[in-house]
């Protein structure tokens, strides 16, 4: 099964190095836009994205929703440089983290604190899905909103 976990790893990998890509075309000061109010702006839903793969890991593996606050508090991303740095880094570890898993515990069922049941392969599926929707999500934004012509293609 490590072939078809390898499989979906690499299409998060081509979400987030499409995702790097586009911050590539951005300025520091792109990161305060906000086309609608009460919503992220670009910068907010930047470091959402750069915090899935290692925010969903904690998910699938048992964490609490006390035990997610905790971690999405210590985090305060501001600049393209870290945002990048930190989505990489996360994808690097979830990629590790499944490669390491046996064919079992790929296909145990673990269980989000508010409830939902999953195997870790179809959690798997789940973070490419949340990658892949918020990246065309800030795509959208940049494009629509802002006008920006990022010229680029987001599947391979």
């Amino acid at each position: 099964m490590e072939k078809v976990s390898q499989s979906v790893l690499n299409q998060i990998k081509i979400g987030v190095d499409t995702l790097i890509e586009i911050m590539n075309t951005l300025e520091e000061s792109d990161l305060q836009m906000r086309p609608t109010a009460g919503k992220f702006s670009i910068g907010e839903l930047l470091e959402h994205i750069a915090l899935i793969c290692e925010a969903d890991w904690r998910i699938l593996n048992g964490a609490t929703q006390q035990d997610m606050q905790t971690f999405y508090d210590r985090f305060s991303l501001t600049s393209l440089i870290t945002i990048k740095k930190v989505l990489q880094s996360n994808y690097e570890t979830l990629e590790r983290h499944y490669l390491g898993l046996s064919n079992a515990q790929l296909f145990e069922e673990t269980s989000a604190y508010w409830g939902v049941t999953y195997t870790r392969y179809e959690w798997l599926l789940e973070i490419l899905a949340h990658i892949t929707h918020h990246r065309g999500q800030l795509h959208a934004m940049l494009v629509h909103c802002y006008k920006k012509d990022l010229n680029m293609m987001l599947f391979e």
